[in-house]
């Protein structure tokens, strides 16, 4: 298991459309910052994953300080978790491409 931190940038590019007056991180921004955590955790970049499954608990805002835990499974898979402070806020698994 290996814990990645992220605090969201408040000028992160997907404010400006999600939401204006009341911003939200898109759940693809969660996703997309699970993969490069996972690449960064494999040593491995630039490959094609799929998203076997995504939850989402509770929104997250700018600057929120959020903690990724991501396990690789037996079967290759990875399933990631994401926390702010004592809160949920997404899971889910990611696969990587067969070798």
């Amino acid at each position: 298991m290996a814990e990645f931190h992220w605090v969201v940038p408040a000028d992160h590019p997907a404010f400006a459309g999600h939401f204006p007056g009341n911003p939200v991180v898109p759940g693809v921004v969660l996703l997309d910052q699970a993969i490069l955590f996972a690449e960064k955790m494999l040593g491995k970049s630039g490959l094609s994953w799929q998203v076997g499954n995504a939850k989402f608990f509770s929104p997250v805002r700018p600057e929120e300080a959020l903690t990724f835990a991501l396990e690789t499974k037996a079967s290759g898979s990875i399933s990631f978790t994401v926390r702010a402070a004592e809160r949920d806020v997404a899971s889910g698994s990611l696969k990587p491409p067969a070798p």
